[in-house]
């Protein structure tokens, strides 16, 4: 058998890739990034709407689909699988990059409620993901899923980039993206033998221009090696190398894009 072309290593052509929150910062970047590579891209957001126009947005030849779901509802989670399936005949690759960030507080004024609520976006990741393993396995064929991390899974954040700007780096996001980060080992592991990959991408400081307090930012960029923060786009490169079979040798692991922020 020929040695496959870095062209075909990294062609999603006929596959159907599903990622929650599509419609948000770092989403809409990962579902052109995956549609550009040729998949058909479910793209799901609470708001059926929202969901829609994120794939009318979308470049490529494929019937891209909106789909309504709620990854914090494990009824929405099913409900909106099972659209996608239908929709699209079926799923091939997860991003789970939805994040519910309602009511969420810093270490000095977060009550249980909200911490609990925080770590439940967890929840939602392995039931959606289990719902995929699940759907290769009774296809027999092969699937790759991406847990969205982030650096604040691996490290602390710095208390001087926040202290007098805005609310610190709240104690419950870094726990529920160090929770992921090992759950993906834990998936990887124990489904690597159905020949379902499960991988981490774990952002650095990609903020919102548009909506971070300018001062924090300046702040964020002296603790980065690279001096400057990330943007969307150079997250769709290491999207689309998990995605496909460019990673095929890769599972349990985590990506770190981070402009060298955990080097330090």
């Amino acid at each position: 058998m020929a040695e496959p072309t870095i062209h075909q290593l990294f062609d999603l052509s006929g596959r159907v890739a599903l990622i929650s929150g599509a419609s948000g910062f770092l989403g809409t970047a990962m579902s052109m990034a995956l549609a550009e590579a040729g998949a058909t891209v479910v793209t799901t957001s609470r708001d059926p709407d929202r969901a829609r126009a994120a794939a009318e947005r979308l470049p490529g030849e494929a019937p891209h689909v909106g789909v309504q779901m709620d990854h914090m509802d494990s009824a929405s989670v099913e409900e909106g699988f099972a659209a996608a399936v239908a929709a699209a005949g079926a799923v091939d690759i997860l991003v789970n990059n939805g994040n519910d960030s309602v009511g969420i507080r810093d270490l000095t004024d977060v009550d249980a409620e909200s911490f609990d609520r925080t770590l439940s976006n967890a929840t939602g990741y392995f039931l959606l993901s289990r719902l995929i393993h699940d759907h290769a396995v009774e296809r027999g064929v092969p699937a790759s899923i991406i847990l969205l991390g982030s650096m604040y899974g691996v490290v602390g954040s710095y208390p001087d980039a926040y202290e007098g700007v805005c609310m610190a780096s709240p104690v419950a996001y870094h726990a529920l993206k160090g929770g992921i980060i090992h759950m993906t080992r834990h998936l990887g592991v124990y489904w690597a033998k159905d020949n379902v990959r499960v991988n981490c991408l774990s952002p650095g400081p990609f903020p919102n221009m548009e909506k971070a307090p300018a001062e924090m930012v300046t702040r964020l960029c002296t603790k980065s090696p690279m001096g400057r923060m990330g943007l969307p786009h150079e997250l769709k490169g290491a999207a689309v190398f998990l995605a496909s079979d460019a990673s095929s040798y890769m599972t349990g692991q985590n990506m770190i894009i981070d402009g060298g922020w955990t080097a330090w």
